[in-house]
């Protein structure tokens, strides 16, 4: 599936708690959808190639947007052990504000 990248795209993340901060290290993905669904802590996670996905996730999620300006090779980098397609999942660099837009 190809996955296009917006360098001043809205970029996504997904968790079942509550924060300001999201740490370094975390993964972020401008895959609106993606980020959802591992809001609920899937232990299997999987997408068509028309990009609908599935999982068996079960717990309350919460959907993020970082809100501050991200730099891709500075502030985000592509996941380098990802099972998934190329500018799917990016990890942080370092704490990045995030801004609570969704209860899932």
């Amino acid at each position: 599936m190809d996955i296009n990248i917006d360098p001043n795209g809205i970029w996504y993340h997904g968790s079942n708690k509550i924060f300001d901060i999201l740490e370094e290290g975390s993964t972020v993905t401008q895959w609106k959808g993606l980020a959802e669904a591992f809001s609920h802590k899937p232990s299997l996670l999987y997408y068509t190639r028309k990009g609908k996905i599935r999982h068996n996730g079960k717990k309350r999620g919460y959907l993020y947007i970082i809100d501050e300006p991200v730099i891709i090779g500075e502030d985000v980098y592509q996941h380098p052990r990802t099972s998934m397609d190329k500018n799917a999942e990016f990890l942080t660099t370092r704490p990045l504000k995030v801004k609570l837009i969704k209860n899932l």
